[in-house]
C-alpha cells in the first residue's frame, strides 16, 4: 500500500529504529512507546489484520522471540498485543503485533 506507514517504514522511506529483521517480518521500536521497552513486529507484505491466519505467523513468531531475547525483555517477561479493528484500538491497517516489556505490566490492560 502506498499510504501506509508500516510500508514506508519497510521501504525505508521513512527512518525508524529496526531491531530486527527476517524473510517474512521486521521489528522496530515504537515511536510511542508505552513501556520502556515498545517493539512493534509487523510481516513484510501488506496485510490488514490477522483474518485467516496469514502465512506470515511464523516468522513473526521467530522474530518476537529473537528481538525479545536481544532487548533482554524475556528474562523477565513481556506482553504480545494484537489489535484488531477500531473497537480493538487498532490504529494502522497492516497487521501488527506490540512487544512490550521492561517493568511490571498491570491487567486488566485498558
Amino acid at each position: 500500500m502506498d499510504n501506509c506507514i508500516f510500508c514506508k517504514i519497510i521501504k525505508r522511506e521513512i527512518p525508524s529504529e529496526i531491531v530486527g529483521e527476517n524473510d517474512g517480518a521486521i521489528a522496530f521500536r515504537d515511536n510511542s512507546p508505552q513501556a520502556p521497552a515498545h517493539l512493534l513486529v509487523i510481516p513484510k507484505n501488506h496485510i490488514e489484520e490477522i483474518d485467516g491466519l496469514p502465512d506470515c505467523l511464523p516468522d513473526i513468531f521467530q522474530l518476537i522471540n529473537e528481538v525479545s531475547i536481544s532487548s533482554s525483555i524475556n528474562k523477565e517477561g513481556f506482553r504480545i498485543v494484537m489489535n484488531k479493528g477500531e473497537f480493538g484500538g487498532q490504529q494502522v491497517d497492516h497487521l501488527h503485533f506490540h512487544v512490550l516489556g521492561g517493568r511490571q505490566l498491570q491487567w486488566p490492560p485498558g
